[in-house]
């Protein structure tokens, strides 16, 4: 999948550098000249950047307090604090946020070993995945009460911290995976037992929705070869969105999306159809999509990125998370479709827009962003959902 376009790999990074000189001179740095960057970049995010993502993950990875938590008691005994809960995944407020905190200092550590922040970082990741927490989390899970928890959103994340510590190399990665495998294994069962009973698609902007999670779990059985996965979320792809015409762009977004509902369909029809495929699915689903090239009109205006009123308002401060995840869905519309494809400019173009717009405002000024902002900062900047593969 991930040399499907390469002319527009190039672009995608050639965007990212772009955007992440806008960053730094915001933060009132000196940008430096940007290299060229070759078709088989794998990141775009510079280290002085990734310490600063990395930082967020650390402070908030076992800050307990403030949390919203998402518990159901079943009895006295149940009113008990998350770190006796989900003792692996109890901090940056909630759980899927803390899991997916990991998921970006793993990431970084992969593609930064040597950087200043790893050797913190290595500690804060051991500190939590140890065997008796793990067990805890499994036992968590399996209470009754308990089959909907943070389905299908944290699951996901949980899916994909499992693909990244997969792909390590490295003596420390693999001891922690084996630690967490059995918790992959509880949750990959847990979604494979639910898809085929979800009837309908969630077309939401927040984290119930259905298309960005199958997409996190279609990468993962890409990397763990999980046949059984990739049939179920095929069939899902055809049941749910496979006719779908006409996805009105145009109402998004909602006041509290961090995730466009339309885009993030396109994104996940883009991993499960061929190139041509999906230019002809595309072109029935968003035929407002402009087609020139970059000589030509505006080609951004059709989709302005989302304004943030108040980034101290926890749900407010989605609309930065919707910006970097439209950046991404958007990249990864383009490199779905074929070569040569009128679209991809506008599409390229429409990514960098809201890639400036967003992550200049991942700085952790507010806890209500800081606690997850970094991951999506994270994964737009090292192009996590074109190549899960690397």
């Amino acid at each position: 999948m991930s040399d499907r376009i390469a002319p527009a790999s190039v672009r995608i990074c050639v965007t990212l550098v772009a955007t992440l000189a806008a960053l730094a001179t915001a933060n009132a740095s000196p940008a430096p000249t940007a290299p060229a960057v070759p078709a088989a970049a794998p990141t775009s995010l510079d280290a002085g950047a990734a310490a600063r993502f990395a930082a967020l993950a650390l402070k908030c990875l076992h800050q307990e307090y403030p949390n919203h938590i998402s518990h159901t008691l079943n009895g006295d005994a149940d009113a008990r604090p998350a770190r006796e809960l989900t003792p692996a995944f109890y901090g940056c407020l909630d759980w899927h946020s803390d899991v997916h905190g990991h998921w970006l200092l793993v990431r970084l550590i992969r593609q930064f070993p040597d950087a200043p922040f790893a050797g913190e970082a290595r500690a804060a990741v051991a500190r939590s995945l140890t065997p008796p927490n793990i067990a805890a989390e499994i036992a968590y899970l399996r209470a009754a009460g308990r089959v909907s928890f943070e389905r299908p959103y944290g699951l996901a994340w949980l899916l994909q911290l499992a693909a990244e510590l997969r792909r390590f190399a490295d003596p420390e990665a693999r001891a922690w995976y084996a630690t967490l495998a059995p918790l992959e294994t509880e949750v990959s069962a847990r979604l494979e037992s639910y898809l085929p009973k979800l009837h309908y698609p969630i077309r939401i902007g927040e984290h119930d929705q259905s298309a960005f999670s199958l997409g996190l779990m279609w990468d993962w059985a890409a990397v763990s070869g999980d046949a059984h996965m990739r049939a179920l979320l095929t069939d899902a792809a055809q049941r749910f969105y496979r006719h779908d015409r006409n996805c009105p762009l145009a109402y998004e977004p909602s006041g509290e999306d961090f995730l466009s509902p339309c885009l993030a369909e396109a994104d996940f029809m883009r991993r499960v159809l061929a190139p041509s495929a999906f230019a002809h699915w595309l072109g029935d689903f968003l035929p407002q999509l402009p087609r020139g090239r970059s000589g030509s009109a505006d080609l951004t205006s059709w989709l302005p990125p989302g304004v943030v009123t108040d980034r101290s308002d926890p749900k407010l401060a989605h609309i930065d998370g919707l910006n970097l995840s439209r950046a991404w869905m958007l990249e990864g519309i383009a490199h779905g479709l074929p070569p040569g494809d009128a679209r991809i400019t506008a599409l390229l173009a429409t990514a960098a827009k809201h890639a400036a717009a967003a992550l200049p405002a991942v700085t952790g000024e507010h806890y209500e962003g800081g606690h997850w902002l970094g991951t999506f900062a994270v994964y737009l900047t090292t192009q996590a959902g074109l190549h899960p593969d690397r």
